[in-house]
């Protein structure tokens, strides 16, 4: 199912990738637990993931404190906390990340988190990488976590096993989609 949903995902007219990913911020942004948080964790996007650059440089710009992630081991993610999109390099599995020196951002203390998906249904499951970092960073956390996918990714039902994190708000250019976990 990964092999399947990244490629489909590379196949998608530029065009309606830049049209989603523009929607998907502005629902974002308007989202009251983005509002509510002062310090918001989200994922840098890639080529085959959503754009979150103007999500990212609009946090900053609202003044919220910003964390994204760095893997600093087999399946092991920290958040870590930027002050500009420069100071982003490319890293473990090509990602851009924040340097190692950067300040270490406990996962209690972000408010409200944006995760990626290879795929996603409406009952808050989501397909990953299968690299386990974001079930394991995501294992403690209280607060709400969304996942941000274009339309043309979603599913009727996601295959979970145990360990697989939920989350609680699925995102798409469609609109915010609240699930019941």
């Amino acid at each position: 199912m990964r092999k399947k949903m990244l490629s489909k995902s590379l196949a998608l007219p530029e065009s309606y990738k830049i049209d989603a990913d523009r929607e998907i911020t502005r629902l974002l942004l308007g989202l009251p637990e983005y509002k509510d948080a002062k310090t918001v964790f989200c994922f840098v996007g890639v080529e085959h993931e959503i754009n979150t650059r103007p999500f990212l440089n609009q946090v900053l710009a609202d003044g919220k404190r910003l964390a994204v992630p760095l893997c600093v081991g087999k399946a092991v993610m920290e958040a870590r906390r930027i002050f500009s999109l420069d100071e982003l390099k490319r890293g473990y599995y090509g990602l851009y990340e924040p340097d190692k020196s950067s300040e270490l951002i406990p996962m209690d203390e972000v408010e409200f988190a944006v995760i990626p998906c290879l795929t996603a249904d409406h009952k808050g499951n989501r397909l990953g990488h299968g690299g386990g970092f974001y079930d394991t960073l995501f294992n403690e956390y209280k607060n709400v976590p969304a996942a941000i996918i274009c339309r043309e990714r979603m599913c009727g039902e996601v295959p979970t096993e145990p360990f697989d994190h939920r989350f609680s708000i699925t995102v798409t250019e469609d609109g915010v989609f609240r699930n019941n976990n």
